[in-house]
């Protein structure tokens, strides 16, 4: 059964409209995270999604899913945050083949000091968007979307040293 026109156009509409909700909100944070703490959107993620982890720590591939990268093209992100003495590898005990990515004390410094920028640029960033006719019903539907039980307030809790 095929998705009758109208239904068509309006996913597609509201495609585009994401598609330039995201480019602006992606272009203020690549301009101020790397302005304030030479740091990419996509460096930035790896880290926020490493700070989020129970254990500290992520497989390579579940890396690779946080921040909607190839496996290769995350390969060289994290070469790249290791070369920084952002990250280190770990070798997983239960499976030699496994390779595990975490945060040094330096990269949770990093960490810590640009989650503060990340998150005054997106809440601006939405604020402004909510200006524009075209984009302010989906900011509207964030600013009202559930949290999954987290909400903006508990970010400062979840950015804690560590395990250092």
């Amino acid at each position: 059964m095929a998705i009758a026109d109208s239904a068509v156009e309006v996913r597609a509409s509201g495609w585009r409209t994401l598609a330039a909700l995201h480019g602006r909100i992606e272009t203020a944070l690549e301009r101020e995270l790397v302005r304030r703490h030479e740091v990419s959107v996509v460096e930035f993620t790896v880290l926020d999604a490493l700070s989020r982890q129970d254990g500290w720590h992520m497989r390579m591939s579940q890396l690779a899913r946080a921040a909607a990268l190839s496996s290769s093209a995350t390969t060289r992100l994290v070469n790249r945050l290791e070369d920084r003495g952002l990250l280190t590898r770990i070798l997983c005990e239960d499976d030699r083949r496994g390779i595990y990515t975490e945060l040094t004390e330096q990269g949770w410094a990093l960490y810590r000091e640009a989650a503060p920028t990340h998150d005054e640029v997106l809440e601006e960033s939405l604020r402004n968007a909510g200006d524009v006719p075209e984009l302010a019903s989906l900011v509207d539907f964030l600013h009202h979307a559930p949290t999954g039980g987290r909400s903006a307030e508990a970010r400062p809790a979840s950015v804690q040293p560590g395990p250092f």
